[in-house]
């Protein structure tokens, strides 16, 4: 499987190749902080299955912690981070862009993480 996808203004672009490592919704206070929400929607991927298209992207290192994402220099939406195992984190609302505004089921959830540290509640029923 092969998917592209692109910041909202375009200029930043990403190559997916093969299959996500985890699917999940990450409720940590890291990924709150860092992204700024309170739930970070995200596919995880192994570095070397993340290819980067076009190259107007900044980067920027959490200043404590083993988190990195690389945003668009133009319009600033998070194309991917990177966590402390060095796999690219991909946030869903770009995956769902590039599926004409729906998640493809393939990309879907199928957990959530560190949901002791929540701070909304979410009920459906993934583990």
């Amino acid at each position: 499987m092969s998917i592209r996808v692109a910041c909202l203004c375009g200029n930043v672009a990403i190559e997916l190749g093969g299959e996500p490592v985890a699917r999940a919704n990450c409720h940590c206070s890291s990924c709150r902080d860092f992204y700024g929400v309170t739930v970070f929607s995200a596919t995880a991927w192994e570095a070397s299955s993340v290819q980067m298209a076009s190259f107007d992207a900044r980067s920027f290192s959490h200043p404590h912690k083993q988190l990195k994402k690389t945003f668009c220099a133009t319009c600033g939406e998070v194309v991917f981070g990177t966590n402390r195992l060095c796999m690219r984190v991909v946030p869903n609302a770009m995956l769902a862009r590039a599926g004409c505004g729906w998640l493809d089921v393939a990309m879907a959830p199928t957990m959530h993480l560190y949901y002791r540290q929540r701070v909304v509640e979410v009920r459906d029923e993934l583990p």
